[in-house]
């Protein structure tokens, strides 16, 4: 089997989520082979218009991909890899090369006639647990959150859910500055997740993401008084993640457990995390990280250390599906991220949907990803701007 196209598209998925209409975009990945077998993967990455920039790289990497055998996917990702080693081969190269492994992953399966997750091993488990995110669409006060929580997760059975309670922070997402917050817009964080505590009950687990916001003074500050105020799971990011160092410090004063991981790229960067001790729990992104021959050995590292792996899940429908087929097959799994304002469209692009029940999701054990992406969709919903480019 051979090669023979490579494609992305970007997509509008227009939907809602965090409570701001999005202006992000998914791109997916098409590698078609000269046998009929055509795998689908995803190399979305935003903000800052990167899944065009992603979609571009993908389409770059025609010349290493095609007349090659996708059987070969261990060689295909270091040529990939290391093609880009000159501009430091992280963030934008991986996620393209997130896509491309994704996408031959399906080929594989296909072609073995065996669900992705057997070839990586077979299942630990049946069902993938999930916590919530993007479920508080509209909210701005700490009662809207409160009955959000009561009228979105609970009906989802979910037990588990994330959200960033500081509201004046998310002009910083991408525009760190000082790190600081003012006294109103932390206290309103705190009155938001203690209503949100209130709601849930004692058990009920609560995450924070704190989007590398702050400062060490400010991120210690912040994560302990959600500690000791309303026993958040944990404190997901506190500082930008450039510094180790930052990391480390905020890691020693902090008594809420601490996930990073989300803008890790590789097992490289994984390193130091796990020899140093500073992180509780991982987020590695299966579309930002090197796709699931990453994911998968990254999970392997962290078993060595026993640290829980919860995959960053803010994307589209087939990081759902590429970060379930492996989580099924890992015994140091947490939950899996996903947004309940993007399920209509996770499924709007999806030929068969996926099956969200009871606080998870259940994989179907068709061979490959086991769900194919919709092209009528696709190009029904290109962005104007990626028009012309496949």
């Amino acid at each position: 089997m051979k090669i023979t196209a490579v494609n992305a598209y970007v997509v509008d998925p227009d939907y809602v989520s965090g409570g701001s209409t999005s202006e992000r975009q998914w791109t997916f990945v098409e590698i078609q082979t000269d046998e009929g077998i055509t795998g689908w993967g995803e190399a979305t990455n935003y903000p800052g218009g990167g899944s065009f920039l992603t979609a571009q790289t993908v389409h770059s990497c025609r010349e290493v991909l095609i007349g090659e055998d996708p059987a070969d996917i261990e060689r295909l990702w270091h040529r990939i890899y290391r093609r880009y080693s000159y501009l430091g081969a992280r963030g934008l190269p991986t996620s393209a090369l997130s896509g491309i492994d994704i996408a031959l992953w399906d080929i594989k399966g296909q072609a073995l006639g065996k669900p992705v997750y057997h070839l990586l091993g077979g299942k630990f488990r049946e069902d993938i647990r999930l916590y919530a995110n993007g479920w508080f669409a509209g909210c701005s006060t700490p009662e809207q959150y409160a009955q959000a929580f009561k009228d979105v997760v609970v009906p989802a059975g979910h037990e588990a859910l994330k959200l960033d309670p500081f509201l004046e922070m998310q002009p910083f997402h991408t525009a760190y500055v000082d790190g600081q917050i003012s006294q109103k817009g932390e206290q309103l964080g705190y009155d938001i997740i203690a209503a949100v505590r209130e709601a849930a009950g004692p058990q009920f687990e609560i995450l924070i993401d704190a989007h590398g916001h702050y400062n060490v003074p400010t991120a210690v500050r912040l994560a302990n008084n959600l500690y000791e105020q309303s026993r958040i799971e944990w404190f997901e990011e506190p500082v930008p993640p450039e510094s180790f160092e930052a990391l480390a410090q905020v890691r020693a004063q902090v008594a809420a457990r601490i996930c990073v991981g989300e803008r890790l790229f590789t097992r490289y960067d994984f390193l130091p995390i796990f020899k140093d001790g500073l992180a509780d729990y991982i987020m590695p992104d299966v579309v930002w990280t090197g796709g699931i021959s990453e994911l998968k050995k990254i999970a392997t590292m962290a078993e060595a250390y026993y640290i829980p792996v919860s995959p960053h899940n803010a994307m589209g429908p087939l990081q759902v599906v590429a970060g379930a087929h492996v989580c099924m097959t890992i015994p140091n799994f947490y939950r899996l991220e996903h947004s309940m304002a993007a399920i209509p469209a996770y499924q709007s692009y999806l030929t068969e949907p996926l099956n969200f029940h009871d606080g998870a999701v259940t994989l179907n054990d068709k061979p490959g990803l086991g769900y194919t992406i919709d092209i009528d969709q696709v190009r029904a919903t290109l962005h104007p701007d990626w028009v012309g480019q496949v």
